[in-house]
């Protein structure tokens, strides 16, 4: 098989229909888009019910700063399907765009989208030049006033207390705070579905002493091989300077704490209504979800909307999904009077629904757990907790009868035709720096043929 970097060139693709109004070089393709409290956009559902296809790819990205850089993920996913399915299967491809936040230290694999918009791309591994500088930078800081709109006078506070990483107290608990209210930890609105396994109420990350969060993150960072500021891997006498590259993270962590409530308001108010009205117009329509990272949280919760006894939906496809791996469970191993927050609703799919994931995968495998904990733990916030796993890290867990695959024997031998099932894609899924590792390394024609698989759509 070819790395994603060949497989996902700008060559002719055989079958593909060229669509440069939208940057995406496969057609028919039309885009969702959503915004925080998952209202569509009116015209991109019209757009999408229109479209002339068997069998509909609706493909939700995770973690992106903009627009582009959601497109440019979903052409090169998309790239080698038509080349893929069988010739009676007219496809047609969605890209679901909603509100979600992407720090630029943290790389995608084989692109960058700053050079993408010049029409340029980076070799393997390579992303934006960050340095040790525990600041953020210019697009990071942009990017998160469109994530968090109305905010502009905490955000630059927060950016000031990053350039200048005071020796102080109080800025350190100054800092904590704004990042709190940034999250709105202590007023969770709907969006707070949260994965289960904790108790309710404000996150330990958030609720903790900021010092001591801040120096378990810088410890983290390290742990993943990323530079936390002027001392990783810290001391217990290393003085409060060398404490805000942990800050810096408790804001991304902020941010993900956000996207993963968002996600699941998205999916479930937002996608799946769109969903169960396409299926009432075009019955006959074959769709195929996918998602990446908190997309497929998006994808997954849209299953909450559907009816019982649908049969649209012919298959599931999570890409390192960010929600916990107890999701599907009848019961949680910690507390079997309870399930997971999807329990039971892989029976609305009317196939299988494939959790792909990669241990190489550092911000579901590192820091994941660190967004997810609900409640203090006496051990700390650092190594992995079974607990606070996600589905991206080692698959659905606590679901008897729920196979694991090799990526190699998945291809080989076939998925499944109903139920969940987890794919071990290490093999392929294994590149990307710091501190996110392989989260995004999600573009290769292997997937996309677990995707065809799944869907019942090959050759």
């Amino acid at each position: 098989m070819t790395d994603s970097g060949a497989a996902f060139g700008t060559g002719a693709r055989t079958g593909a229909t060229t669509a440069t109004t939208t940057g995406v070089g496969v057609g028919p393709y039309r885009e969702l888009t959503f915004d925080a409290q998952g209202d569509v956009d009116p015209a991109t559902r019209a757009a999408v019910a229109r479209i002339e296809a068997t069998d509909l790819l609706v493909f939700a990205h995770g973690w992106n700063s903009d627009r582009t850089t959601a497109t440019r993920l979903f052409d090169r996913f998309f790239a080698p399907f038509p080349g893929l399915v069988g010739t009676g299967v007219r496809l047609g491809y969605v890209g679901v765009v909603w509100p979600s936040i992407r720090f630029s230290d943290e790389p995608i694999p084989d692109f960058d989208p700053r050079a993408a918009a010049a029409g340029t791309a980076t070799g393997p591994d390579t992303g934006p030049d960050t340095g040790p500088d525990t600041g953020l930078d210019a697009g990071t800081r942009r990017a998160l006033g469109a994530f968090w709109p109305g905010r502009e006078a905490e955000l630059d506070r927060v950016a000031e207390l990053l350039d200048a990483r005071p020796e102080s107290e109080a800025a350190l608990a100054e800092f904590g705070a704004l990042v709190r209210e940034l999250a709105n930890v202590d007023r969770p609105g709907p969006a707070a579905a949260a994965d289960p396994g904790g108790a309710r109420g404000v996150p330990a990350l958030f609720a903790r002493d900021v010092r001591a969060v801040c120096r378990e993150l810088a410890d983290a960072l390290a742990a993943s091989g990323a530079d936390a500021g002027d001392a990783p891997g810290l001391a217990p006498g290393d003085g409060l300077r060398a404490l805000w590259g942990g800050a810096k993270e408790l804001l991304r962590q902020a941010t993900y704490y956000e996207m993963k409530n968002r996600a699941g308001v998205v999916g479930e108010h937002g996608l799946g209504p769109v969903l169960a009205d396409l299926a009432g117009r075009r019955p006959a329509l074959r769709v195929h979800l996918i998602g990446h990272s908190f997309g497929a949280r998006v994808v997954s919760f849209s299953l909450r909307a559907v009816p019982d006894g649908a049969r649209q939906l012919k298959s599931l496809t999570l890409l390192q999904g960010a929600f916990s791996h107890y999701a599907f469970s009848d019961r949680l191993p910690h507390d079997p009077h309870r399930g997971g927050a999807l329990r039971g609703l892989q029976r609305r799919v009317d196939g299988p629904v494939v959790a792909c994931h990669s241990s190489h995968d550092s911000a579901l495998g590192l820091f994941y757990p660190l967004a997810s904990r609900m409640a203090g733990d006496s051990a700390g916030l650092l190594g992995f907790d079974e607990r606070w796993g996600a589905v991206g890290h080692d698959g659905v867990q606590a679901l008897p009868g729920a196979p694991r695959l090799s990526l190699e024997a998945a291809l080989r031998d076939g998925l499944p035709t109903a139920g969940c099932v987890s794919v071990d894609a290490g093999s392929v899924v294994r590149r990307g720096g710091p501190p996110s590792g392989a989260h995004s390394d999600i573009c290769h024609e292997e997937l996309a043929r677990i995707v065809v698989g799944a869907g019942r759509m090959g050759r």
